[in-house]
C-alpha cells in the first residue's frame, strides 16, 4: 500500500503541530511553577477592600448567622393609632381615579384611590385617612377631607 505525498506532508505537519503544542505547555508549566499559590491569593480587608496580606487570626470577629441580612428586612405592623395620618394629595389622576398622599409626618408617599374616599379628591388637597397594607405596598382608605 502506498501513501501519497500529500498524506504524508500532512502527518508530518500533524506531528510538528503537536510538538510545538507540547513545547508551549512546557514553557508554560515551567513559567506558572515560578509563581506560587500564594502570589494568586487575594484577601478581603474589614472594609471589604483586596489586598495581597493575609488577615490576622487574633482579629477574628465572631456573629450570628441570625444577623445576616440577605434580603429586604420586613416591614414591622403598624399600631393603630399609627394607621390614622394626616396628609396631601401631591398627583392625582381624575380621569383614572387614583393618585398619591405625601404624609405630614414621615414625607412617605402612600397610594389613594378614589374609591376609598367619601369626598371627591384633588390635587393639594389636605385628608386625614388610615394606612392598611395592600398587596404591592401601604394604601390610604377612609379618607376624608382634613379639618
Amino acid at each position: 500500500m502506498s501513501i501519497s505525498w500529500n498524506k504524508k506532508e500532512r502527518d508530518n505537519k500533524k506531528k510538528q503541530e503537536r510538538k510545538q503544542k507540547e513545547e508551549k505547555k512546557k514553557e508554560r508549566k515551567e513559567q506558572s511553577g515560578k509563581k506560587g499559590m500564594d502570589d494568586m491569593m487575594a484577601y478581603l480587608d474589614e472594609n471589604g477592600n483586596l489586598t495581597s496580606v493575609p488577615p490576622d487570626p487574633n482579629n477574628k470577629v465572631e456573629f450570628s448567622l441570625d444577623d445576616i441580612e440577605i434580603s429586604v428586612p420586613k416591614q414591622e405592623e403598624l399600631s393603630p393609632e399609627d394607621l390614622i395620618r394626616k396628609g396631601v394629595i401631591t398627583f392625582f389622576n381624575s380621569a383614572k381615579g387614583f393618585g398619591f398622599v405625601e404624609d405630614s409626618e414621615n414625607r412617605q408617599r402612600i397610594f389613594v384611590h378614589q374609591s376609598s374616599a367619601n369626598t371627591l379628591l384633588q390635587e393639594g388637597m389636605r385628608i386625614s385617612f388610615e394606612i392598611e397594607r395592600g398587596p404591592k405596598g401601604y394604601t390610604a382608605v377612609n379618607v376624608s377631607a382634613a379639618k
